[in-house]
């Protein structure tokens, strides 16, 4: 179940969808890729391709990720939360909500660097009875997730981690996987996402 990204910052989600929509043709112009090669590359459909490009469309985060590494750059680099020389402060109001949960759950992207090697910082926010479903990364992607309130339920595969209040975990992503909150309470943890992108 992907949900729907809801990009949403201190500034006018229409604002964002315009930022969107201008990166995703701005990469794809330096790529020189047509719609029809990124498509076929990224594996997402072309008429969802004109949907973003035309700021019709909200992409799930697995959207963004498949764009990401067709076109070799990182989601924050779509998003403009990428780092560049010799610093880039990222204002809270300027960090955008990537994805939202039934209940109010919420996945912002702090900060990450831009390709080939990108790191990725991610503060997650869940409610009991949320879940994330993710078909998986590139090969080789891993994960270093810290709870800092609440229990993740990790599921990777066929396999099923409880990682507690306090406690970390590595993870490797490039298989399908889930976060799920588990108990009665808010779930909060940290993410730091390493993806080798072509």
């Amino acid at each position: 179940m992907n949900k729907k990204v809801n990009i949403t910052t201190g500034t006018d989600a229409s604002e964002i969808n315009e930022a969107l929509s201008t990166s995703l043709k701005q990469y794809r112009s330096q790529k020189k890729m047509s719609l029809d090669e990124l498509s076929r590359l990224a594996g997402v459909s072309k008429g969802m391709l004109v949907e973003i490009e035309a700021c019709r469309a909200n992409p799930s985060i697995a959207i963004l990720c498949k764009l990401a590494a067709a076109m070799g750059v990182s989601v924050a680099d779509i998003v403009n939360v990428a780092s560049k020389p010799n610093a880039h402060l990222i204002a809270s109001e300027d960090i955008p909500c990537l994805w939202k949960g039934d209940n109010g759950g919420t996945a912002r992207l702090l900060a990450g660097t831009s390709g080939p090697e990108m790191i990725e910082l991610w503060e997650w926010k869940m409610y009991p009875g949320e879940i994330f479903d993710s078909p998986g990364h590139s090969d080789g992607t891993c994960e270093l997730i810290h709870v800092v309130k609440g229990a993740l339920l990790l599921t990777l595969g066929e396999e099923h981690h409880n990682v507690k209040e306090g406690c970390s975990v590595i993870a490797r992503t490039d298989l399908p996987h889930s976060y799920g909150c588990v108990g009665s309470d808010l779930l909060r943890f940290t993410m730091t996402v390493s993806e080798k992108i072509r």
